[in-house]
Protein backbone atom coordinates (compact mmCIF):
# COMPACT_ATOMS: atom_id res chain seq x y z
CA UNK A 1 0.00 0.00 0.00
CA UNK A 2 2.50 2.60 1.06
CA UNK A 3 6.26 1.97 0.29
CA UNK A 4 9.43 4.30 1.12
CA UNK A 5 12.70 4.16 -0.27
CA UNK A 6 15.66 6.08 1.42
CA UNK A 7 13.56 9.16 2.23
CA UNK A 8 15.71 12.17 2.94
CA UNK A 9 14.72 15.78 4.53
CA UNK A 10 16.49 18.92 5.51
CA UNK A 11 15.02 21.73 6.98
CA UNK A 12 18.13 23.96 6.31
CA UNK A 13 21.35 22.24 7.65
CA UNK A 14 19.34 20.16 10.09
CA UNK A 15 18.30 16.74 8.54
CA UNK A 16 15.00 15.67 9.79
CA UNK A 17 14.90 12.06 8.36
CA UNK A 18 17.26 10.30 7.34
CA UNK A 19 17.11 7.44 4.69
CA UNK A 20 13.70 5.79 5.96
CA UNK A 21 12.55 2.57 4.54
CA UNK A 22 9.44 1.47 5.21
CA UNK A 23 6.62 -0.89 3.79
CA UNK A 24 3.23 -1.08 4.84
CA UNK A 25 0.54 -3.55 3.87
CA UNK A 26 -3.10 -2.82 2.83
CA UNK A 27 -5.56 -2.76 5.68
CA UNK A 28 -2.70 -2.31 8.43
CA UNK A 29 -2.90 -0.52 11.60
CA UNK A 30 0.48 1.32 11.73
CA UNK A 31 1.42 3.45 14.84
CA UNK A 32 4.70 5.55 14.34
CA UNK A 33 5.95 6.66 17.85
CA UNK A 34 9.06 8.59 19.45
CA UNK A 35 10.29 11.19 20.86
CA UNK A 36 9.33 14.88 20.21
CA UNK A 37 12.03 15.96 17.11
CA UNK A 38 12.34 12.72 16.03
CA UNK A 39 10.69 13.27 12.47
CA UNK A 40 6.77 11.54 13.16
CA UNK A 41 4.68 14.24 11.67
CA UNK A 42 7.81 15.17 8.97
CA UNK A 43 7.14 11.59 7.67
CA UNK A 44 3.80 11.58 7.75
CA UNK A 45 3.56 14.95 5.60
CA UNK A 46 5.60 13.19 2.94
CA UNK A 47 3.74 10.33 2.83
CA UNK A 48 0.84 12.53 2.53
CA UNK A 49 2.28 14.41 -0.32
CA UNK A 50 1.49 17.55 2.01
CA UNK A 51 5.48 17.84 2.01
CA UNK A 52 8.49 16.83 -0.30
CA UNK A 53 11.22 14.91 -0.07
CA UNK A 54 14.83 15.60 -0.73
CA UNK A 55 15.71 12.48 -1.92
CA UNK A 56 14.25 8.93 -2.18
CA UNK A 57 10.91 7.01 -3.39
CA UNK A 58 7.14 7.24 -2.28
CA UNK A 59 4.88 5.05 -3.86
CA UNK A 60 1.51 4.92 -2.85
CA UNK A 61 -1.12 2.40 -3.99
CA UNK A 62 0.97 1.55 -6.85
CA UNK A 63 1.66 5.01 -7.84
CA UNK A 64 4.95 6.55 -7.50
CA UNK A 65 3.55 10.12 -6.34
CA UNK A 66 7.09 11.59 -6.56
CA UNK A 67 6.56 11.90 -10.28
CA UNK A 68 3.52 13.71 -10.62
CA UNK A 69 3.37 17.13 -11.15
CA UNK A 70 1.09 19.65 -8.80
CA UNK A 71 -1.75 19.79 -9.63
CA UNK A 72 -1.84 15.35 -10.49
CA UNK A 73 -0.75 15.73 -7.03
CA UNK A 74 -3.33 17.80 -5.70
CA UNK A 75 -5.77 15.05 -7.45
CA UNK A 76 -3.88 12.04 -5.91
CA UNK A 77 -4.24 13.47 -2.19
CA UNK A 78 -7.86 14.18 -2.77
CA UNK A 79 -8.79 10.90 -3.67
CA UNK A 80 -6.65 8.47 -2.45
CA UNK A 81 -5.31 10.04 1.07
CA UNK A 82 -8.14 10.80 4.25
CA UNK A 83 -6.11 13.03 6.97
CA UNK A 84 -6.82 13.05 10.25
CA UNK A 85 -5.44 15.99 12.69
CA UNK A 86 -5.35 16.59 16.40
CA UNK A 87 -7.77 19.01 16.70
CA UNK A 88 -10.23 18.48 13.91
CA UNK A 89 -10.08 21.20 11.68
CA UNK A 90 -13.52 21.39 10.94
CA UNK A 91 -14.88 24.61 9.18
CA UNK A 92 -16.75 26.61 11.33
CA UNK A 93 -19.52 27.80 9.28
CA UNK A 94 -20.20 24.45 8.12
CA UNK A 95 -22.71 21.76 9.68
CA UNK A 96 -21.29 18.47 10.16
CA UNK A 97 -22.56 17.34 6.78
CA UNK A 98 -21.32 19.74 4.98
CA UNK A 99 -18.15 19.22 5.85
CA UNK A 100 -17.78 16.34 5.50
CA UNK A 101 -19.33 16.72 1.78
CA UNK A 102 -16.29 19.07 0.83
CA UNK A 103 -13.26 16.87 -0.35
CA UNK A 104 -16.45 14.76 -2.29
CA UNK A 105 -17.08 17.84 -4.13
CA UNK A 106 -13.60 18.65 -4.52
CA UNK A 107 -12.79 15.20 -6.57
CA UNK A 108 -16.04 16.36 -8.57
CA UNK A 109 -19.08 13.81 -7.05
CA UNK A 110 -21.78 15.28 -7.62
CA UNK A 111 -24.11 16.42 -4.23
CA UNK A 112 -26.59 13.71 -3.96
CA UNK A 113 -24.09 11.26 -4.07
CA UNK A 114 -22.03 13.42 -1.43
CA UNK A 115 -24.77 14.05 0.32
CA UNK A 116 -25.92 10.14 0.14
CA UNK A 117 -21.69 9.10 1.12
CA UNK A 118 -21.82 11.68 4.16
CA UNK A 119 -24.89 10.09 5.31
CA UNK A 120 -23.80 6.66 5.36
CA UNK A 121 -20.57 7.92 7.23
CA UNK A 122 -22.65 9.66 9.47
CA UNK A 123 -24.70 7.08 10.19
CA UNK A 124 -21.41 5.01 10.84
CA UNK A 125 -20.22 6.71 13.14
CA UNK A 126 -23.50 7.00 15.40
CA UNK A 127 -24.23 11.32 14.76
CA UNK A 128 -27.16 11.07 12.43
CA UNK A 129 -29.01 13.73 14.27
CA UNK A 130 -25.63 15.69 14.27
CA UNK A 131 -26.16 16.48 10.72
CA UNK A 132 -27.18 19.82 10.84
CA UNK A 133 -24.80 21.07 13.79
CA UNK A 134 -21.89 23.12 13.52
CA UNK A 135 -18.82 22.45 14.74
CA UNK A 136 -19.67 25.01 18.20
CA UNK A 137 -22.61 22.77 18.97
CA UNK A 138 -20.63 18.97 18.87
CA UNK A 139 -18.81 17.92 21.94
CA UNK A 140 -14.77 17.20 21.49
CA UNK A 141 -15.26 13.50 20.35
CA UNK A 142 -18.22 13.88 17.76
CA UNK A 143 -16.01 16.71 15.96
CA UNK A 144 -13.26 14.49 15.38
CA UNK A 145 -15.48 11.57 14.48
CA UNK A 146 -16.69 13.92 11.94
CA UNK A 147 -13.24 14.77 10.71
CA UNK A 148 -12.46 10.96 10.64
CA UNK A 149 -16.21 10.60 8.25
CA UNK A 150 -14.51 13.80 6.37
CA UNK A 151 -11.37 11.89 5.70
CA UNK A 152 -13.28 8.85 4.59
CA UNK A 153 -15.72 10.98 2.34
CA UNK A 154 -14.00 9.51 -1.25
CA UNK A 155 -12.93 6.28 -0.19
CA UNK A 156 -8.79 6.79 0.20
CA UNK A 157 -6.45 4.14 -0.17
CA UNK A 158 -5.07 5.31 3.33
CA UNK A 159 -5.86 7.73 6.56
CA UNK A 160 -3.12 9.66 8.02
CA UNK A 161 -3.98 10.91 11.27
CA UNK A 162 -1.46 13.11 13.23
CA UNK A 163 -1.93 12.53 17.35
CA UNK A 164 -5.60 12.24 16.41
CA UNK A 165 -6.63 11.70 20.45
CA UNK A 166 -4.53 14.15 21.69
CA UNK A 167 -7.36 16.46 22.50
CA UNK A 168 -9.65 13.88 23.59
CA UNK A 169 -10.85 12.78 27.00
CA UNK A 170 -10.25 9.35 28.25
CA UNK A 171 -13.71 8.08 27.28
CA UNK A 172 -13.93 9.47 23.78
CA UNK A 173 -10.35 8.58 23.16
CA UNK A 174 -10.87 5.25 23.86
CA UNK A 175 -14.17 5.68 21.78
CA UNK A 176 -11.82 6.73 18.60
CA UNK A 177 -9.49 4.32 19.18
CA UNK A 178 -11.92 1.61 18.95
CA UNK A 179 -13.48 2.95 15.54
CA UNK A 180 -10.40 3.29 13.42
CA UNK A 181 -9.88 -0.55 14.44
CA UNK A 182 -14.06 -0.79 13.56
CA UNK A 183 -13.45 0.84 10.32
CA UNK A 184 -10.15 -1.21 9.19
CA UNK A 185 -12.54 -4.62 9.77
CA UNK A 186 -15.68 -2.78 8.00
CA UNK A 187 -14.39 -0.67 4.95
CA UNK A 188 -10.43 -2.71 4.69
CA UNK A 189 -9.49 0.64 5.62
CA UNK A 190 -5.36 1.56 6.02
CA UNK A 191 -4.51 3.55 9.10
CA UNK A 192 -0.45 5.29 9.53
CA UNK A 193 -1.11 7.22 13.13
CA UNK A 194 1.48 9.20 14.68
CA UNK A 195 0.93 9.53 18.06
CA UNK A 196 2.35 9.85 21.72
CA UNK A 197 -0.37 7.60 23.30
CA UNK A 198 0.99 4.59 24.41
CA UNK A 199 -1.91 2.84 24.58
CA UNK A 200 -3.36 3.28 21.15
CA UNK A 201 0.25 2.09 19.94
CA UNK A 202 -0.30 -1.37 21.53
CA UNK A 203 -3.62 -1.96 20.18
CA UNK A 204 -1.68 -0.82 16.60
CA UNK A 205 -1.10 -4.39 13.71
CA UNK A 206 2.95 -2.60 14.14
CA UNK A 207 4.36 0.34 16.22
CA UNK A 208 7.09 2.07 14.23
CA UNK A 209 9.88 3.73 16.63
CA UNK A 210 11.42 6.74 15.65
CA UNK A 211 14.60 8.65 16.97
CA UNK A 212 16.97 11.27 15.54
CA UNK A 213 15.47 10.80 11.89
CA UNK A 214 15.80 7.31 11.80
CA UNK A 215 13.77 4.52 12.45
CA UNK A 216 15.08 2.19 15.40
CA UNK A 217 14.54 -1.47 16.54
Amino acid sequence: MIELQGIRKSFGALEVLKGIDLSIAEKEVVSIVGPSGAGKTTLLQIMGTLDKPDAGKLIVDGIEVNKLKEKELSRFRNRHVGFVFQFHQLLPEFTALENIMIPAFIAGMSQRKAEERARELLSFMGLEDRASHKPNELSGGEKQRVAVARALVNNPAVILADEPSGSLDTQNKTELHELFFHLRDTYGQTFVIVTHDEELARLTDRTIHMKDGVIVE
